[in-house]
């Protein structure tokens, strides 16, 4: 009688904490959400401020080209003072008096503008860490609850094993964590949004349908196609994503070939592909490292770049690694901002986590070359 009353007390306990834990779980889940959509507003306040301070200052340098030759001729009717009428002298000293009052004013305008800037980007920094530290905490305390529910329970049967298993089960229960999280925010970010806008253009051929013609609703309907086509795509990306076996079982250099061959097959595109060195196992973190590049730069070049031919090269050196990716697309301007350029910058942060170097090499109608060197002492696997 005495062990179920222990038993019912350490239930009624257990039931408790569960619930003290499962409500600061939510309390962080609408802490990190409305921090999220805060950073989400000032990230769009902060372009819109900072082009507003690009054409400030070209409105700037503009008005001061004006300015200095305003100068030139007040100097010249100073010099020339009998030259010219009391109108013209007038007008001209009212002429300039204006443009450099307007340039000061504007100068004092981006002055204002750049404080902004700065302060917005401070703010998001902030945000930023604080959406990161109310993650991880979401995290740790989703590995308690997880504890609490399922292995806590079995505590008073089996302490012994309860004991051996309690390490490994909240590295499992983290690694899932983590990977549910990143999976969530893939999906959120690709299939998600696809779908929701497969949704707005239904909406549009249905009204297109009703107030156009046929014909524009047909268009429409091309459109949606292409669009289920990609969403469909993506999901079978992200099923890959999730980790192919081949890395672990045979390798970088087998694994990126049958990638590629996979890859060119489903898009219809040739890619060619090089390996230079020794071709033997290489430090685990290395070669994720360098598959997970190269799936992005070919992604890229397919999605982006609408290449025809794709080359993808690597060299197993004895103190270096090296990935060169290139193609014949359409290509780009690397000295220009892009937005959602989140592909690139994923790559250039795996790159420096290796201390190692990313060189993009892009012109527009010539294609893109990507070139990645990383540093390697050879640790065998």
């Amino acid at each position: 009688m005495a062990v179920k009353t222990r038993e019912k007390d350490l239930d009624f306990i257990l039931d408790e904490m569960v619930d003290v834990v499962e409500n600061s779980k939510d309390e962080i889940f609408h802490i990190s959400e409305e921090a999220r959509s805060e950073y989400e507003q000032l990230l769009r306040e902060l372009e819109v401020t900072k082009q507003k301070v690009i054409r400030y200052i070209e409105d700037g340098d503009k008005l001061d080209q004006n300015v200095r030759y305003s100068r030139r001729r007040l100097s010249e009717v100073s010099k020339y003072f009998d030259r010219y009428t009391e109108d013209e002298i007038r007008e001209i000293y009212e002429s300039t008096h204006e443009l450099q009052t307007q340039l000061a004013m504007l100068r004092q305008e981006e002055r204002v503008l750049r404080v902004k800037r700065d302060d917005l980007e401070r703010r998001l920094q902030n945000l930023d860490s604080t959406i990161k530290r109310a993650e991880n905490l979401a995290n740790k305390i989703a590995v308690i609850l997880t504890y609490l529910t399922d292995d806590f329970r079995q505590v008073n049967e089996m302490i012994e094993e309860a004991k051996e298993k309690q390490e490994f089960g909240l590295k499992i229960i983290e690694a899932q964590e983590e990977e549910r999280k990143r999976l969530s925010r893939e999906i959120h970010d690709g299939p998600a949004q696809m779908l929701a806008n497969i949704l707005l253009r239904s909406e549009l051929v249905d009204r297109t349908f009703r107030e156009g013609s046929p014909e524009d609703a047909l268009t429409e309907i091309k459109n949606v196609r292409k669009m289920v086509r990609t969403s469909l795509y993506e999901v079978r990306r992200i099923i890959y994503d999730l980790r192919p076996m081949a890395l672990d079982d045979l390798g970088l250099i087998p694994t990126i070939k049958k990638y590629i061959t996979t890859t060119a097959e489903y898009n219809q595109v040739k890619i060619d592909f090089k390996s230079i060195g020794e071709v033997k196992r290489i430090n685990q973190k290395y070669e994720i490292a360098f598959f997970r590049l190269a799936q992005e730069a070919i992604q890229n070049a397919v999605k982006h770049a609408e290449a025809s031919l794709i080359t993808v090269k690597i060299e197993i050196c004895s103190n270096n690694l090296n990935l060169t990716i290139a193609d014949d697309g359409k290509g780009f301007d690397p000295t220009l901002k892009r937005d959602k350029s989140f592909g690139l910058m994923g790559m250039k942060e795996r790159v420096e986590m290796f201390d190692g170097s990313m060189e993009i090499n892009s012109t527009i109608g010539k294609g893109t070359k990507i070139i990645i060197r990383v540093p390697y002492e050879r640790a065998l696997v």
